[in-house]
């Protein structure tokens, strides 16, 4: 095969391979925004319900005992495939830059297509230059995975609230213990998603 015709086999390649990538994308923000729905969807049945059980002392606690469990464990569950899904969209955004900078090198010419999907630097690919810019560790907090941790640390600090004030009776450090464990739970989450998230790496 000669150059030129290997150019533009690659150049096939690098067209399909761009369009799966994109669909890709797609496809974890969909997943993303559903996994969110269904979660927000399940706590406000369980608020409904919580209204409806309020009146009974009989009927709250074995409510609360049942459902808090469900909802800490169906959170936990969708915080951790929301950033799985955030990374697989950051690698996907990564390797569609990638192609955008072999455009700019090689088909671009004197033009400035693709220039921001490169450098400075020896036409590096820029991944920040997709969303406009490189993102702050802040701005993490900012994704669904975070606003999900943010639920999940509520309903796990109301969780440890409910349980020390049933085992000690007292209201004043159910309160304190459960402020506490929410603040550290989410806390925790932030933590983890700062580890897993591979765009200030990028």
């Amino acid at each position: 095969m000669d150059e030129n015709a290997r150019e533009q086999a690659l150049l096939t390649a690098l067209t399909t391979e761009h369009f799966v990538l994109q669909t890709s994308r797609s496809a974890t923000i969909t997943e993303s925004v559903g996994r969110a729905t269904v979660f927000m969807s399940l706590l406000s049945a369980a608020l409904i319900g919580l209204g409806f059980v309020s009146s009974s002392a009989q009927l709250i606690k074995p409510y609360l005992g049942a459902v808090l469990p469900t909802l800490v464990i169906v959170g936990l569950l969708t915080f951790g495939r929301l950033v799985q899904t955030m990374r697989e969209n950051s690698l996907d955004l990564q390797r569609i830059q990638h192609i955008r900078s072999y455009y700019h090198r090689r088909l671009a010419g004197e033009y400035t297509f693709f220039a921001d999907s490169v450098t400075g630097e020896a036409d590096k690919p820029a991944i920040g230059a997709a969303v406009a810019s490189r993102p702050a560790r802040w701005q993490l907090l900012l994704t669904t995975a975070a606003m999900v941790a943010a639920v999940n640390g509520l309903l796990i600090g109301l969780s440890a609230t409910l349980l020390t004030a049933l085992l000690s009776g007292s209201l004043g450090l159910a309160i304190a213990l459960g402020a506490a464990v929410a603040v550290a739970a989410f806390a925790a989450q932030v933590v983890y998603i700062n580890r897993t998230s591979i765009w200030l790496t990028a």
